[in-house]
This record gives C-alpha cells, structure tokens and sequence, in this order.
C-alpha cells in the first residue's frame, strides 16, 4: 500500500514498487490537494473574497439649459359669469311655477305667473281712452277743414278758426298720451308673466304659489347663473408683481407671449388639474390698501357643469420664462433649511453634493435659476446604493410609466416651455 506524507510546504511521498498501478491516481489526488491549498486565503475564504465590489447603479438626468415658464400657484374662487335675479315686477298673487328647480333654462323663458286679471281690465281701459281720443281727433280735424274756406270768405272770424286748429291738435295729443297709457298697460300685462333674463342654470324657488309678491317691491322669485363659462377670481402679492417686473426689465426673466391672453390651470380642491384650460382676463391695476394683494380674473370653460360656483380652487399661471434655466424632477432635489442640494456624478463616477438655487414647480419638476452647468449629470434615483467613497454607475433615468432605455445615454433633462 503506498504511502503519502504531507508538510506543507514540503511534500514527502513514497510510492512502493510493488504497486505501480496506483501511480496516476495518486498524482490526480497530489493535483487536487495542491489546488486546494494554493485556492485558499490567509482567512481560509475563497478567492476574490478581498477584491471590490462593482460600481452600484444609479438613475441620473444630464443637464440641458432652455427657455422655461415660471409658473404661479395661486389661490382663487369661481364664480358664475353671469347672475340674474329673477324679481316680480308686477304685484299680485302668484299663481304657478313653470320650471324645475336646478333645471336649466333659456333667456326669455317663462318662469312664474302672477294674476294678470287687474292688469289686462287697465289694458282694455287704456284701449278704450285711445280710441275716444282719435275719434276727437276725427271731430276737430274736420271742423278745422270747415272752417278754413269760411275764414277766407270772411264767413267766420279768424278767432274761431284758430279755435279749431287748437282743438285739433290738442285731440292729436290726447291721442299720443292714450298710446302711451296703452303700451304702459301692455308691459304691466307683460310683466304677469316672469321671464328668465338669461341663459343659464336656475336655483330654488325663493316663493311658493299663492304668495303675494311685488307688494311694494320687486320681489325675489329665484336666481339665474350662467355656468359656461366660468370666472375665477384670484390675487397675487404686489410685492411678488414688482419682483417679477423688476427681474423682467432686468433682463433675468422674459415675458410670456401673450400675458393677456396667457393660458391658465385650475387646481381643484382633491388636487386634480380641471380637464379644461382657461385664459387670463384683465389684471387689476389697484392694490388693495388692506391686503395688498392685486385681483386677476381668468375665464375658464364649463360646458358639462363640473365647475360650481364658489368653488375655491388653485390657478396656475405662467407670467414669466427664464432663458437658460433648468429643470430637474422633484425627487433628485433636497430641500433643507440650509437650502436645496443635489448629488452630481462626475467623470470618475464620484458623487458630490452641490448646492443649487430653485425657482417655482413645473409639472412635478423644479426649475433651476442657478448652481448646475450644461452636460452634467445629476442624480435621481439610487440614493440607498451611495457608500462612503465609492464609485457608482451613471445609467439613464427614465419617469416612472416611461419605457427603459437599454444602453441609451444618460437622459437629457428637456426644457418645459
């Protein structure tokens, strides 16, 4: 049987002569043996347990300067463009409604009926007193005609014919005045019958049936409000107006193209942007002394009645665009009381923290007024990953939905106009 004695690092062996079969399976057992203690560390681990790990991953945006809108948040209010309180012009008894509560309704539509009896009997006698005043018309027209040969034959005297003439014309103006009574008596008539005044949506009813209205003033039957379109109200800081007009003449900012007629965004209340975008009106031009604050007015369409009036909402307005700026997405951000920071990936795929300067929000985005150079790339994702020292991997950030890019270069941050 041969024999085996190991030392490390001297190998003995001694293989007997009566047995040489056994020679080649002894050397693949040395073989092993030998692999076995050179593959070990001076910890007794396997190889490459002291070799560095890869360079971690991480999502990062490259910087690309462009024209960007700043866009203000501010509170606002809607309101109807149009209200109308319907009121009972004529007084009397109401007798019916005509419409449905909350229903909508059409201008010149009827609404209620009050009792038009008192009126239509003055109508009749207003008719009656025009046409005894035109048959005296009738009368001293031709007694005038009469007496204008005779006056001339020195048949009559010229006293009575100027009597005449007067006589005619004082009937022509009795006339006049029982056309006007007429038509005084027709509207009143009309006024049995209310009308709606506008197109638009209608309220409750402010009165029932067989309520006396219009006894001493025009009552209030219900109200008419045109929800299509609708108006918001907001205000704005004068303060953040002269900044914003002072950066302008400076040059820092540029102005919208078309301030006045600048697209705007409603915020609802549960933060969801209204479908539907709406135009600035008019900017006030008188600060409030108590508030200082500058009213604006937008007008936003309604069509399927989603918007309600006093709705406090959220406007969104761009005002002004900075050329040259930044944006970065919301996340590769930090914000602290010292101020905002970023995490840049340099050449050597090092991070370094880099204080920058942020403006407003833009679509889940902040824009960048300074602190960031074209062509670097700054961090979004893979924050966790960051040991102390080491090196990462910059691979192209791609927003959450969006496709990954296989092997693409890192994604520029585009420019939001």
């Amino acid at each position: 049987m041969p024999t085996i004695s190991m030392n490390p690092p001297t190998i003995f062996f001694a293989v007997s002569s009566r047995r040489p079969a056994c020679q080649p399976l002894l050397s693949v057992l040395l073989c092993s043996l030998l692999l076995a203690a050179c593959g070990k560390g001076s910890d007794g681990k396997g190889p490459g347990a002291g070799g560095a790990p890869p360079p971690a991953e991480v999502g990062v945006v490259t910087v690309t300067p462009g024209d960007v809108g700043l866009v203000t948040e501010l509170p606002g209010r809607l309101e109807a463009s149009r209200i109308a309180q319907v009121r009972a012009r004529a007084a009397g008894i109401l007798q019916k409604r005509l419409f449905r509560e909350g229903s909508d309704v059409k201008a010149g539509q009827p609404l209620f009926t009050i009792d038009s009896a008192p009126y239509a009997a003055v109508a009749a006698s207003a008719r009656a007193s025009q046409a005894r005043a035109e048959a005296n018309v009738a009368q001293a027209s031709a007694l005038a005609e009469r007496y204008k040969p005779l006056v001339e034959a020195n048949a009559v005297s010229k006293q009575e014919y100027a009597n005449a003439i007067a006589a005619q014309k004082q009937a022509e103006a009795d006339v006049a005045v029982a056309k006007a009574n007429v038509e005084i008596a027709s509207i009143n008539l009309a006024y049995a019958s209310v009308t709606s005044p506008i197109s638009g949506r209608i309220g409750r009813a402010l009165v029932t049936e067989g309520a006396l209205v219009g006894q001493g003033e025009a009552t209030q039957l219900a109200v008419v409000q045109q929800i299509n379109p609708m108006y918001v109200n907001f205000t704005q800081s004068a303060s953040e107006v002269m900044k914003l007009r002072n950066a302008m003449a400076s040059g820092q900012f540029k102005q919208a193209s078309g301030l006045e007629a600048a697209s705007v965004r409603v915020v609802l209340e549960d933060g969801t942007e209204y479908a539907r975008s709406g135009r600035l009106l008019f900017s006030d031009l008188t600060v409030d002394s108590t508030t200082g604050q500058i009213t604006l007015r937008a007008e936003v369409p309604n069509p399927t009645g989603e918007l309600l009036p006093g709705l406090y909402v959220r406007v969104r307005l761009e005002q002004a665009q900075v050329s040259n700026a930044i944006t970065l997405p919301q996340q590769a951000v930090m914000r602290t009381a010292q101020g905002d920071t970023v995490m840049v990936v340099g050449e050597d795929g090092k991070v370094n923290p880099r204080p920058i300067k942020i403006g407003s929000a833009k679509a889940n985005q902040w824009v960048v007024l300074s602190g960031l150079k074209a062509g670097e790339k700054v961090m979004v994702d893979g924050f966790q990953k960051l040991q102390p020292g080491a090196t990462v991997k910059p691979i192209a950030w791609q927003a959450p939905g969006a496709k990954a890019a296989a092997s693409a270069p890192a994604a520029p941050v585009s420019a939001v106009k």
